[in-house]
């Protein structure tokens, strides 16, 4: 396995392999690995011939008091469980290889990034598609795997990639969840145990919601304030948003008639979680 730490590199590498007639999948991350990164890793191996994968904490992707100071790092295991998956280069940039001097160039997108977590983190959307739009440029991949668990992040993706003309697939990895539902994340290192309890409250509401859907339910409000006050039951717990969406242009729904997607955003203690899922009406 290559780990390869400048830009020059890694292009270089992907370059050589191009002219071998291989193809290239690629799962994009910012480290401190878990199942959740893993499937995305196992997903992406057999669909190309070489396995890339990128660690990188993107600081333009965080706002003012964010995380990205306290985002969590442990590159030793990251490597160990890339090996395991069948990763063939691991890109491992530092932030002045990325973004160096008087680096001025930004990519957003007009419509997608105003919803959801984008009203709360109105600067995260642009810098994930500028650090995607760099990786791509560096990596040169014809896979790219992402997981549904952020599905906002999804849909900016399949968009940008659409808009800039790159010739990528983007292939979707399903939300890996722990025995008990939450899904699996990076930020669930910093909760306490009780914390983690709590956390329980976003699958939870979720599954309220798609049997109350079942059962006939199609207000969209009617719904929100079910999941609301399960949540708020919980201690430790302040709710960002619950919302019911278009799946494709993620404009909120009102009547519950087609497939829908229920996102939300909730604190837990010191973590901002996310968790989503798509449901549909009954026929």
């Amino acid at each position: 396995m290559n780990v390869l730490k400048t830009k020059e590199d890694m292009q270089a590498w992907s370059l050589a392999k191009k002219r071998e007639g291989k193809t290239i999948s690629f799962v994009p991350t910012m480290g401190y690995l878990h199942a959740g990164h893993v499937s995305l890793l196992e997903l992406g191996r057999p669909l190309s011939d070489e396995l890339v994968l990128s660690i990188f904490v993107n600081p333009t992707q965080f706002g003012p008091n964010e995380d990205l100071d306290a985002y969590p790092v442990n590159i030793e295991n990251d490597l160990k469980l890339a090996e395991q998956a069948g990763v063939t280069a691991v890109f491992l940039p530092n932030k002045e290889e990325m973004y160096g001097e008087n680096y001025q160039t930004r990519v957003a997108l007009d419509h997608l990034p105003h919803h959801l977590c984008g009203k709360s983190r109105p600067v995260h959307f642009g810098g994930v598609a500028t650090v995607v739009t760099k990786l791509f440029n560096i990596v040169m991949p014809d896979v790219a795997v992402f997981g549904k668990k952020d599905y906002q992040q999804l849909r900016v993706i399949r968009q940008l990639t659409r808009d800039l003309d790159f010739n990528i697939e983007i292939i979707g990895g399903d939300i890996v969840r722990e025995p008990d539902g939450l899904a699996m994340s990076s930020r669930n290192a910093y909760m306490t145990p009780e914390q983690r309890k709590s956390a329980l409250c976003l699958s939870r509401s979720i599954g309220l919601a798609r049997k109350a859907v079942e059962a006939g339910e199609t207000s969209a409000a009617a719904l929100i304030r079910e999941m609301e006050a399960h949540i708020q039951s919980f201690d430790h717990t302040d709710i960002d948003y619950i919302e019911f969406c278009d799946p494709v242009t993620l404009d909120p729904v009102e009547t519950i008639e087609d497939q829908v997607v229920v996102a939300l955003a909730v604190q837990v203690g010191k973590s901002r979680l996310i968790d989503n899922a798509l449901i549909d009406p009954p026929q």
